[in-house]
């Protein structure tokens, strides 16, 4: 019986839950089509300047060149917490949150929705970081 908890507790620890999450997303985009996933152009699509972008130049401009390191909302001034899960262990912890998040600053500084590849690469990118 306490192999079963601990067990459990593992399972629902926050590291594990959002690791189990991050292979949950990148295998939902690869039934969309996508893949495989390339970190490199997940680091690409942080810098990638984007004339007209709405929010922001770049993923870069609000969430920094780092994704190690806390962001800054360029129009708001609002602090945003590091996207590196290494850092912030509650990143792809809940799939509803990472897809809106998408959604909004693709749409924002892309000026369209992201691609499930986009999505994939740059999620693959954000998990190589330690």
């Amino acid at each position: 019986m306490k192999k079963i908890i601990v067990v459990i507790g593992l399972l629902l620890a926050p590291g594990v839950a959002g690791a189990a999450t991050l292979e949950a997303l990148l295998a939902g985009y690869r039934s969309e089509g996508a893949g495989p996933f390339l970190a490199e152009r997940g680091a690409e699509l942080l810098l990638r300047e984007i004339p007209g972008a709405t929010e922001g130049t770049s993923c870069a401009a609000c969430h920094t060149r780092d994704p190690k390191q806390s962001g800054r909302h360029v129009k708001t001034g609002k602090p945003i917490e590091p996207l590196a899960p290494a850092v912030n262990p509650e990143r792809f912890t809940d799939p509803a949150k990472v897809e809106k998040w998408f959604l909004r600053n693709c749409k924002g500084t892309l000026g369209r929705v992201c691609t499930p590849q986009e999505k994939g690469d740059f999620l693959q990118f954000l998990s190589t970081l330690r």
